[in-house]
């Protein structure tokens, strides 16, 4: 009889068991949910909202691809306007800073990389440690920061200088991109190479750039992202010449009283492009991952 009590008991703390583990699991499931849906709920309604030619968000007036004919024609055919051309030369800057922000910056961070691996511990230490700090700073921050020193050496503001502040906060995260990939990198194969006959530059190009290539292509997307994303150094180091990117653009825009409509359509692809880029990314990664 004490027996058939004690397994009743232990069936019992095994059953409550098991319904608390039940309920975490939905709890937590639920909250990722919840995240998720917080996270995405505006991009999708974006997304969705390209798809009507009402000039206000949230006013569905029937399925269209007008806004993406406006987009793409610079013409409004039913209004009988020109879309702001304003639009297009905050794309064409925007776009052309991040490419060679996002380059210079790939290629400084993964020198950078380089040699902060070849180091000592605690010096690398160290030097990761003040790589971090402009990723932790506030991006306005930063931007005062690269503006005072502007106007203390004298440079005129203007595209030269929003490039120059985009390769400054995006070589960091270059640099953390790449480290991994040296890390799992066998660290004798740079002298090998040079035992061989290669020059240090061949060994770097032939030898080590393909070993880093994923890291570097990381830290390239990443750059992108951040240049084209950022508002607050763009708009301390742009100067009054009329130099715009989206981000500014859109901070004028809206203190007119409204967005562009045009910029769900652009927004909605801009968003796409950069999904596939981390899908194929992922993929080749995984791909890589089951090679080794």
């Amino acid at each position: 009889m004490n027996n058939n009590t004690y397994m009743t008991a232990t069936q019992k703390e095994s059953q409550r068991r098991q319904r608390d583990l039940l309920v975490r699991r939905i709890c937590s499931q639920a909250y990722l949910w919840l995240l998720l849906l917080f996270l995405y709920a505006p991009i999708v309604l974006i997304i969705v909202f390209s798809f009507t030619k009402s000039k206000v968000l949230g006013n569905w007036t029937g399925f269209t691809f007008q806004l993406y004919e406006n987009l793409f024609t610079g013409y409004d055919r039913v209004a009988q306007v020109r879309v702001d051309p304003n639009l297009y030369y905050s794309l064409y800057y925007t776009m052309l800073v991040a490419l060679v922000s996002a380059t210079c910056a790939t290629l400084l961070g993964t020198l950078a990389a380089i040699g902060i691996y070849n180091m000592r511990q605690k010096s690398r230490r160290a030097i990761l440690f003040m790589n971090s700090i402009p990723m932790i700073n506030p991006d306005i921050l930063t931007g005062i920061s690269l503006f005072l020193l502007f106007v203390f050496l004298g440079i005129s503001r203007g595209l030269a200088t929003v490039i120059i502040a985009h390769i400054v906060f995006c070589t960091p995260y270059v640099v953390l991109s790449v480290m991994p990939r040296l890390s799992k990198m066998n660290p004798n194969i740079y002298e090998a190479a040079l035992d061989l006959g290669a020059t240090p530059f061949q060994a770097l190009r032939k030898v080590m750039m393909p070993e880093l290539w994923p890291g570097m292509i990381s830290g390239f997307i990443l750059s992108i992202t951040l240049s084209i994303d950022d508002f607050g150094v763009t708009y301390f180091t742009k100067g009054s010449n009329g130099l715009e990117t989206l981000s500014t653009f859109i901070y004028a825009d809206a203190r007119k009283g409204g967005l562009t409509p045009e910029l769900r359509p652009l927004f909605s692809l801009v968003f796409l492009t950069i999904l596939v880029l981390l899908v194929v990314m992922n993929i080749r990664a995984a791909r890589q991952a089951k090679k080794h």
